[in-house]
């Protein structure tokens, strides 16, 4: 232990050594003591701004009590006070008080052998200012980098390590910053949210997750299907009139648009080049991209679900956003502003949520509001019918439309009354919230979205019951190219719809509502019927993905369009909502309509066309194949030939092409599922129930408080009148004792002093 006695003396004392040691040392003890030595010298070195290996700065020598004397010059002293008066002002390791010194070396020994990541995890614990931690961890620094040599070689594993590791979360850091940096439209989501609040935000976010889905599946399509197309394409002798832009037929037809253009060869250039199946790079591109859709899916919803309905601040109140969140970098005016405006909006709303309580209705109000509640659904439901069945008929009869009805805009009739459907219904069925009345608004966007997803999904199937049963059967020249350019079709008069809609329908609303009709007033944004416009168009991109390659990249315009166009709409045509609320957990539902049943059905409509449908004969990759799935039986086929590849075919035959398999995965997804529900259903009975305690408690705490709060006021009230009753006394006492001591006020005085000083 380091200590110093005199002015340029610190004494090192040793323990537990006995005399015959101290006088006779052998050479194992010398050793032990020089290294002890050396690294007291280099304790001092770390704490001083002086190197002290030089024979001039320090000298040693023994005491009385055998401990170690080091004695150091003047320039070293001044260094050595002004380090340990900083050291005293810190509470570490200061000579002065015995208990802070053994602290503090404690402290310091203890950080010394530990890893970087946990020192300063140690440093950051520790109850000190900022710049008492920062002076704590420069001695540390400067200690541990005077460690012996060998002691370096041992620690060079793990300081590898770790230093590994940390370039690992300095690179997941910068790469997570430049995510951040070229991430689209963070400052409109924030003026948004700051507006409209998280309810209306929910949309815009669900609206830009889209288009990276969208990115990422044009990006792999570009790179392993229609690139090497490009190799092998011929000039398209058609001539381009414009029309194609809205029909999507004549010169579209003969490109890498459609399935059909693509050639059933194998691409290879020069006679030594690696060889291009084209057949196995569109189905394997095609189900990478989905397979990566499902898991991406799967696994946004278990993060959203995990954020929005698991963790601890979800039943806080946001009462942390009012007090903790404010971030004092912001320094910008407008960015300030802005700011305030966020934390405003996010409080109110998770106040409106705490205020809210259900109301007491009375029999017949309940009676009247369950008989309204059951009109609406029927009405809604027979509405959809309606509609699916006009469709149905409507499909049946187009291909001999088209077949009388030579004008190129014939094949835009189906679009056109699907996208009319799909724009009235909705807005027919937000009319009921006129007579169901809701207390929630979050009730009311759930009943919205699946009243308008079972109609926009039922419409999704009766198409794919036509397009699979009618076209794929109907012995057409290319049936999956007239299928991508129905798909196309659609996909494009729904964009053109929603556009007149958002500039057209909500401006003419606003001037009713403002100028016409002022009982109306302006309108809020619906929620529920503009992200049934995304899930639905999704759905058709993912539907049409086998049979238009170039889909994604058309949905990814189409999003960035209309996200401008809605953001202008909104700021112009709407006003925030009228009753704020929370919408923190909408985009784990939104998700979810989009999993299921939007890209469940996807899924079985591909299943069919691959494992049940006839490719044509003429065109496409899989022409002259019995089914598209025979192309994957022909490759493995080929591989089980070639000794080298066993392991593929056996990966096939016991895992992907066996039932078992998949039943035994999916029996273990859904064990490993509700082992995960029922972990969370724990977890949020013990955040509640932990929730409870701690309200309890404060009150238990209040309650003892005011306790001894009456406590003290009696104890005082029973002060004051004990003392006035002993003044009382003590008045009446001198009052008798004045009368007989009148006489000999000098006596008494001279009595006095005497007593207080005998000198007199």
């Amino acid at each position: 232990m380091l200590s110093y006695d005199h002015v340029n003396e610190i004494v090192i004392e040793v323990e537990n050594v006995s005399a015959g040691i101290q006088s006779h040392p052998s050479s194992n003890q010398v050793f032990q003591e020089n290294v002890l030595l050396d690294s007291s010298i280099n304790m001092v070195s770390s704490i001083s701004d002086i190197d002290v290996t030089d024979s001039l700065t320090v000298s040693k020598r023994h005491d009385q009590k055998g401990n170690w004397v080091l004695r150091f010059s003047t320039p070293l002293n001044e260094s050595m006070s002004q380090t340990l008066h900083s050291l005293e002002c810190m509470g570490i390791d200061t000579p002065g008080s015995s208990h802070e010194t053994v602290q503090g070396q404690k402290l310091i020994a203890s950080l010394i052998p530990m890893t970087s990541r946990d020192r300063i995890k140690a440093i950051r614990n520790q109850p000190r200012t900022m710049e008492e931690k920062r002076n704590l961890r420069k001695i540390v620094d400067k200690e541990k980098s005077k460690q012996p040599h060998h002691i370096l070689q041992l620690n060079c594993c793990v300081q590898c390590l770790h230093s590994i590791s940390q370039a690992y979360r300095r690179s997941k850091g910068s790469l997570s910053e430049i995510l951040n940096s070229i991430s689209l439209w963070q400052k409109t989501l924030k003026i948004i949210g700051g507006k409209f609040g998280t309810s209306v935000l929910s949309y815009f976010n669900f609206l830009r997750w889209l288009l990276k889905f969208n990115i990422f599946s044009f990006i792999l399509n570009f790179g392993f299907i229609i690139i090497p197309q490009f190799t092998m394409a011929e000039k398209n002798t058609l001539q381009f009139t414009g029309l194609e832009f809205f029909t999507g037929v004549g010169y579209f037809r003969d490109t890498v648009m459609y399935y059909g253009f693509y050639t059933n060869s194998t691409i290879q250039h020069g006679n030594s080049g690696a060889s291009y199946n084209m057949q196995l790079a569109y189905i394997f591109t095609i189900g990478a991209c989905l397979t990566t859709c499902f898991f991406s899916l799967l696994f946004s919803m278990a993060r959203y679900f995990r954020n929005n309905f698991i963790n601890p601040h979800i039943y806080s109140g946001g009462i942390t956003k009012l007090i903790f969140c404010w971030d004092f970098t912001v320094t910008h005016e407008k960015a300030v502003k802005l700011k305030q405006k966020n934390l405003s909006t996010e409080i109110r709303e998770n106040l409106s949520e705490l205020r809210q309580e259900k109301a007491k209705l009375t029999f017949n109000q309940q009676l009247t509001r369950f008989s309204a509640y059951v009109v609406s659904w029927v009405v809604s439901t027979g509405v959809a019918i309606a509609c699916c069945v006009a469709v149905y008929y409507l499909a049946e009869y187009n291909l001999e439309f088209l077949k009388t009805h030579k004008n190129p805009g014939a094949v835009l009739l189906l679009p056109f009354v699907v996208s009319c459907i799909n724009l009235a219904v909705p807005r027919i069925y937000s009319m009921f919230r006129l007579v169901e009345r809701y207390e929630m608004p979050r009730h009311k966007v759930y009943v919205l979205l699946i009243r308008n997803i079972f109609l926009k999904i039922s419409i999704i199937g009766i198409l794919c019951y036509y397009w699979l049963n009618t076209v794929a059967l109907s012995g057409e020249e290319c049936w999956e190219t007239l299928i991508g350019q129905e798909i196309y079709r659609l996909l494009l008069m729904d964009f053109v719809f929603s556009l007149a809609d958002s500039f057209l329908g909500e401006f003419l609303r606003r001037i009713i509502g403002m100028q016409l009709i002022k009982s109306l007033g302006v309108q809020e944004f619906d929620i529920a019927r503009n992200v049934l416009e995304l899930i639905y168009a999704q759905t058709l991109v993912w539907i049409g993905i086998f049979f238009c390659p170039l889909l994604p990249f058309i949905q990814m315009i189409m999003l960035f369009i209309m996200f401008y166009a809605k953001n202008v709409s909104l700021m112009m045509n709407f006003q925030p909502p009228s009753k704020a609320w929370r919408a923190s957990q909408m985009m784990t539902f939104f998700i979810f309509l989009l999993f299921f049943p939007s890209f469940t059905g996807v899924l079985c409509t591909l299943a069919i066309t691959i494992w049940r449908l006839k490719p044509s004969a003429d065109c496409g990759p899989f022409r002259g194949l019995p089914f598209f799935i025979h192309s994957i039986y022909s490759w493995i086929d080929t591989l089980s030939t070639r000794p080298g590849y066993l392991w593929v075919v056996w990966i096939y035959q016991n895992l992907i092409g066996s039932v078992h398999f998949f039943f035994i995965l999916t029996l273990i997804v859904l064990i490993i599922t509700y082992l995960y529900w029922q972990i969370t259903e724990g977890r949020k009975i013990m955040i509640r129930l932990l929730h409870e305690q701690i309200i309890n408690e404060g009150k238990d705490k209040m309650f003892l408080i005011e306790k001894l709060i009456k406590l003290h006021d009696m104890e005082k009230k029973a002060n004051s009148s004990s003392l006035v009753l002993e003044r009382g006394e003590v008045e009446q006492q001198g009052s008798l004792h004045l009368g007989e001591h009148d006489g000999s006020p000098d006596l008494r005085f001279r009595r006095s002093v005497q007593e207080g000083n005998p000198r007199v």
